[in-house]
């Protein structure tokens, strides 16, 4: 896009809060309207989807900005208004401030160190042949399937959503039998705003509908999470609920929240970007033919992927005090949220930023954060994802897609709930 001409009026603020305009991908050129013109711009928040009115916030969508926010807690703070752009109702804010990522230093320093003990490289390292042989397990049967009936197979439903759910739950230590309440967990919470993932909403005595991390809707969650933690102390594993349940630093309501934690984001991390990662691959049959060939190694790769396609759209700050970003003065109170496909896909940063290249480097991406919230399992996952493309180039000599992809309608999750390709007979 040129620049305006000198004494011409900037490009009106294009919405980037409306869940329905992720339908069909994150909206780039609406990124780049902003990036250009308003890189820190008002965004109102008007009722959506049965979803109530909020009071509008800040979208910051250049990197070096992004890059700002995140690694500056003190001005931006986690705590005071928690990491969604929707804000929480006011009863429930004290629940959601106990989860770690909604805290700022130095209370989430001593969360993550704590955490941090069960969710070590090691542990990590020794899941990677399990991992390989889920992913060559479950590519090989939905091939199979797929060439005894049309030639086509739905990659979510059929091989990604189980290769997150299971290695999450090896990891965990979740017993076999009861690894499908993870993805139901997960889907209730990341899909609310998605009429076709929704649960029936329930509704609170106002009529207004209940956030999905509301204590009421996460009930169920935390009496299996208690649950299980009690049988791990009694029948200790070499896995991280056993660790956590263990912890005489980790009282009850925080080991809940750490399950909570790892459960939905442990999971949908990869079962977001695995998937996306594909897509990229299907649509730059060149770079899938490097990765195939060894032209670049499936490490390098899973950087650039998640670059293209990262897991996580956006997170929300609060602003602590009166301050100033990109010279916007921003009051404190503010919700202040980052656009990270946006900040992934700025041209001040990436040369050719639309453009695959799967051995990019440097590659600044913000994927798995930046600053002290930089994720905790971005070990494990990346682990999950190099593993996966490595399995994938040997099963797939093509990625052709069968139907474009169906997309979750979620301005938080960069989501796929459909992603189906042909196989050669």
């Amino acid at each position: 896009m040129k620049a305006p001409r000198p004494g011409a009026e900037a490009p009106v603020v294009p919405d980037v809060f409306d869940p329905r305009v992720y339908a069909n991908g994150p909206p780039h050129h609406r990124y780049r309207v902003l990036r250009d013109h308003h890189p820190v711009a008002w965004q109102e928040e008007p009722e959506v989807l049965g979803w109530p009115a909020g009071p509008g916030f800040w979208a910051v969508t250049r990197h070096a900005d992004v890059v700002r926010v995140l690694k500056d807690p003190a001005t931006f703070s986690s705590h005071l208004g928690a990491t969604q752009i929707r804000d929480p109702a006011p009863a429930d804010l004290p629940f959601i401030r106990r989860m770690m990522l909604n805290q700022d230093p130095p209370a989430h320093g001593r969360l993550r160190r704590l955490v941090s003990r069960a969710f070590t490289p090691k542990r990590v390292e020794r899941f990677e042949e399990r991992a390989r042989e889920r992913a060559r397990t479950l590519l090989a049967e939905a091939l199979t399937r797929a060439r005894a009936g049309d030639g086509t197979f739905d990659v979510v439903t059929t091989v990604t959503d189980d290769y997150a759910l299971l290695n999450l739950a090896d990891l965990l230590g979740v017993p076999p039998d009861d690894r499908g309440l993870l993805l139901h967990w997960t889907r209730r919470v990341i899909g609310y705003q998605d009429p076709d993932e929704a649960a029936p909403t329930a509704h609170g005595p106002d009529g207004a509908p209940l956030d999905p991390r509301s204590p009421a809707m996460l009930g169920d969650m935390f009496d299996y999470a208690r649950t299980l933690a009690a049988y791990k102390r009694g029948h200790p594993a070499d896995d991280i609920l056993t660790t956590l349940a263990t912890d005489a630093e980790l009282d009850a309501p925080e080991l809940e929240m750490f399950f909570f934690l790892l459960t939905v984001a442990g999971n949908d991390t990869v079962r977001s970007a695995a998937p996306g990662g594909l897509l990229a691959l299907a649509e730059s049959p060149g770079e899938y033919e490097r990765l195939r060939g060894g032209a670049v190694g499936a490490a390098t790769a899973v950087d650039e992927l998640l670059r293209r396609h990262p897991p996580v759209l956006s997170f929300r700050r609060t602003a602590a005090r009166d301050t100033e970003l990109a010279g916007t003065p921003i009051a404190a109170g503010d919700k202040v949220v980052v656009f990270h496909a946006s900040a992934h896909h700025d041209e001040r940063v990436f040369t050719d930023p639309h453009r695959l290249d799967l051995s990019r480097s440097p590659n600044p991406h913000v994927a798995f954060g930046e600053g002290p919230h930089v994720c905790l399992g971005a070990h494990f996952a990346r682990l999950q994802l190099r593993v996966f493309y490595e399995e994938v180039a040997r099963a797939l000599p093509r990625l052709r897609l069968a139907a474009p992809p169906h997309r979750l309608v979620s301005h938080f999750i960069n989501g796929l709930k459909s992603l189906r390709f042909e196989v050669s007979a």
